[in-house]
């Protein structure tokens, strides 16, 4: 189509005894890792046999097997699977166990007579069919399948039984009592496991008679165990899933015969579209790795043809659905295309962007070749990948050429999704040519239109600077247009090779919103967030989970009933009154630094509204944000209000380290016998400065730091000197900064006395100050499942009984973390209501 740097001139026949070949497609077609050897590939381009002129064609010697990702996707599909299952059975034993009561009972009302019957049919069916399948196969000529086969289950075999094993002498209890139901049976049965390996090594699902049968023997094998009670519910479920991962597992380590059509095949049966070519070439693929031919015809005209192979078609699966699940960019594609739903996309794309007038290849025609493949025929055009273009010869006209390219497509409001070095060509005449259409959309919506804009702007800023990228985007593009492109100016936004770039450049997408804020002021623009979700979410539900399996299997340990009545629920009203105190204590640390006036009432609801954003946001963060919102609504410009807060933290900080060292001292002067805090402070302080060596050792590390903290801190001196004019001031925030310490080691003391536990004072304030600080460190909402773990092993270390601790951790955290969380709300909706927030 455009590129022709050929990958080799090699080729093989493509004759194979493999079954595939009835179809009409030879198996073992190309490849573009492996060339063994320069060959000559020759075949009859009409495949009619009518002896029409033999077709030369250039290409890599071919692989006679692949590993196709599809295999990969469904072993990781049964692997899940196969955890799911498990999980949910140790969630629902009760369920399960009932289940498992009403099929036993069921199958045991069965007939004595169709029992045996059953029994005798399903021994030597199950292993019969198999067997008669591989002669089958054998006779035909395909005893390569059969011996994956084999292979998948012997391995089904042996994983069967060494699972089986643990499972018996060391898994875990509660798992083997489900999977053998008390008895003395097999956990995973072996024959079932080797059997189900067995079938889907050797891709018996594709024979439809074949099926049918083996499953036939598989539910008579399955109803004789149950009857004669030689396995469970979930151990046939198991063992079904495991025989079935290592099938796929086999198949996709010792690779599946090739069946992409070869290069006489793709000629062939390009000549039923019409053109007789002459001579016929491999080039290098395409960006989406689909494969490519330069075909010269009897006439002289010059052919690029893009072949689909079906194999492909789930390359890169796990990352259209990360990213279709991540993002909300109102498309309509499938992350997972059958190969009819692709070539009808990109010959749909194609015919669209001709009629609108855009300078792509014309598209001749398409075809599919048997059911493995299909081709596209493009006309050739002399062209070069703008990649391949220095930045010297990118002026002015250029980029002006290639908005008004994009242009086009807006007007028809055809998305590209593609808009890269190497989808945009330069032609020899200095025309702009569009290729790979194949990821775009048609009617598309103005966020993709969007989307396109922000790409180009970003790849045309890499290679000619944000000034030159943006000033000739403003010479074609509508201002509105342009202005649309700020709030998506983010890397999530990006093609992965223009983001894997921007990330090397950090100032490149700031800069391009100045350039475009210079040009169109007056716009306003509605901000757009792409992400559904991001990665910290995923974090964050990771840690909930495993802090609730954490606090949930230290509640097993604990009688709840007999807590609750024990209690001395006194402490507990302390505890709620500490709790409360500490809102008052961050509001007077706030104003403590800010030298302008703030209202006490509206500050304190702004830390409330603080506790509420701690849900879905690390409890740093929220904080500083709820906080530098609040100022801003105060009157207090953006700068002045994020160092106001900056300066309350680093001194919260200073404060806090101080505390702990000086309650780690005084817990080690006297001694106390449940915690060993001399040692503790020494190991604390030698394990700090080994950080701060790694850090400033690290040139990225060192600079990480450095840019963090400037970030965080800047203009947070000169605020503090302006504070520092007020002794009201430094009080105010002083005491507030101790009362807000004061207040939550309080609250914790009261709610482990309130449990009976008895820890100095000093002991429980070490314990705090450790457990808040790496709750602060923790990327989850809140510090949930950080601060809970640090808490419960910090009271355990101090000597306190494992169900106290845990009582006194949740007694916090409902105070602390939980119950603010609706008067947050309602301080927060209330805030919003007044324009103070």
């Amino acid at each position: 189509m455009t590129d022709t740097r050929e990958l080799g001139e090699g080729g093989r026949a493509a004759g194979t005894d493999d079954p595939a070949a009835a179809s009409g497609v030879p198996a073992g077609g190309p490849a573009t890792d492996e060339v063994t050897g320069p060959a000559q590939n020759t075949a009859d381009p009409t495949g009619d046999g009518k002896g029409e002129r033999a077709v030369l064609v250039a290409e890599p010697l071919l692989p006679q097997r692949l590993r196709r990702p599809s295999d990969a996707l469904r072993f990781l599909a049964a692997i899940l699977a196969l955890a799911a299952v498990v999980l949910l059975a140790l969630v629902a034993q009760k369920t399960l166990n009932g289940l498992e009561a009403d099929v036993t009972d069921g199958t045991s009302r069965a007939p004595v007579l169709l029992i045996w019957v059953a029994s005798f049919i399903a021994g030597t069916a199950v292993l019969a069919v198999p067997a008669a399948f591989a002669v089958e196969r054998v006779f035909h000529r395909d005893g390569l399948r059969v011996a994956e086969g084999l292979i998948a289950a012997i391995a089904g075999m042996l994983v069967s039984f060494v699972l089986g094993e643990w499972l018996t002498a060391a898994g875990p209890e509660d798992l083997r009592l489900l999977l053998t139901g008390g008895r003395d049976v097999e956990p995973l049965n072996t024959l079932l496991t080797s059997v189900v390996a067995y079938i889907t090594a050797v891709r018996l699902s594709r024979r439809p008679t074949w099926r049918a049968v083996m499953w036939a023997a598989i539910a008579l094998d399955v109803f004789a165990l149950f009857t004669g009670a030689e396995a469970t519910a979930l151990g046939v479920i198991v063992t079904y899933l495991v025989g079935l991962a290592i099938g796929y597992a086999t198949l996709y380590a010792v690779g599946s015969p090739n069946t992409r059509p070869p290069g006489g095949t793709v000629v062939a049966a390009l000549r039923r579209l019409g053109p007789v070519p002459a001579k016929a070439a491999r080039i290098a693929d395409d960006a989406q790795g689909s494969r490519r031919y330069a075909v010269t015809t009897t006439d002289g005209r010059r052919l690029d043809v893009t072949v689909l192979d079906r194999d492909r078609q789930v390359s890169g699966v796990v990352y259209r659905l990360w990213r279709r699940l991540r993002l909300n960019s109102e498309t309509r594609r499938r992350a997972i295309r059958s190969l009819r739903a692709e070539l009808e996309r990109e010959a749909l794309m194609a015919y669209a962007a001709q009629a609108a007038g855009v300078n792509t290849p014309r598209l001749f025609g398409t075809s599919e070749i048997g059911t493995d493949a299909a081709l596209l025929v493009y006309e050739h055009l002399e062209t070069r990948p703008l990649d391949d273009v220095l930045d010297e010869e990118l002026d002015d006209d250029l980029l002006v050429r290639i908005w008004e390219q994009i242009d086009l497509l807006q007007a028809q409001r055809l998305a590209h999704r593609r808009l890269t070095g190497d989808s945009i060509h330069l032609g020899l005449n200095g025309e702009v040519v569009l290729t790979d259409a194949r990821s775009g959309e048609i009617a598309a919506g103005d966020l993709l239109l969007r989307l396109d804009i922000v790409q180009l702007l970003t790849y045309l800023a890499l290679r000619v600077g944000p000034e030159r990228s943006v000033r000739s985007a403003a010479r074609v593009v509508p201002e509105r247009s342009l202005a649309g492109a700020l709030p998506l100016l983010q890397r999530i936004a990006l093609t992965r090779g223009t983001r894997a770039e921007v990330n090397k450049n950090k100032e490149l997408l700031p800069a391009i919103r100045e350039q475009i804020l210079a040009l169109t002021p007056q716009v306003e623009v509605e901000e757009v967030r792409l992400e559904r979700f991001q990665p910290r979410t995923l974090v964050t539900i990771i840690a909930g989970a495993f802090a609730a399996y954490f606090l949930l299997s230290q509640l097993s340990r604990v009688n709840l009933l007999e807590v609750v009545t024990s209690a001395r629920w006194e402490w507990g009203g302390i505890g709620l009154a500490a709790a409360l105190v500490s809102y008052l204590a961050a509001a007077l640390m706030l104003r403590g630094f800010v030298p302008e006036r703030l209202p006490l009432g509206s500050t304190v609801l702004a830390q409330f509204a603080g506790s509420f954003v701690k849900l879905v946001a690390p409890a740093a963060v929220s904080g500083v944000a709820i906080n530098s919102r609040y100022l801003q609504k105060r009157g207090i410009a953006p700068g002045l209000a994020v160092a106001s807060v900056g300066a309350s933290q680093l001194v919260g900080l200073g404060a806090h380290i101080l505390l702990l060292l000086l309650f780690g001292y005084i817990t080690g002067t006297n001694a106390a016998p449940s915690v060993s805090p001399s040692r503790g402070v020494v190991i604390g302080l030698l394990s700090g400065a080994v950080l701060v060596l790694i850090v400033l050792a690290v040139p990225q590390l060192r600079r990480l730091a450095v840019d963090r903290i400037r970030s965080l801190f800047a203009g947070v001196v000169p605020r503090l000197l302006d504070v520092l004019q007020s002794p009201r001031k430094i009080i105010e925030g002083l005491s507030g900064t101790m009362l807000l310490t004061l207040a939550f080691v309080v609250c914790l003391d009261a709610c482990v006395r309130a449990f009976g536990g008895s820890l100095s004072f000093t002991a429980v304030a070490l314990v705090f100050l450790a457990g808040n600080a790496i709750g602060s460190a923790a990327p989850t909402p809140g510090g949930l499942g950080a601060v809970e773990a640090s808490l419960y092993l910090g009271l355990t270390l101090a000597g306190l009984p494992g169900p106290v601790a845990t009582s006194a951790v949740l007694l916090f955290r409902l105070l602390t973390f939980w119950l603010p969380v609706l008067p947050g709300w309602a301080s927060f909706t209330w805030l919003q209501r007044h324009n103070a927030l």
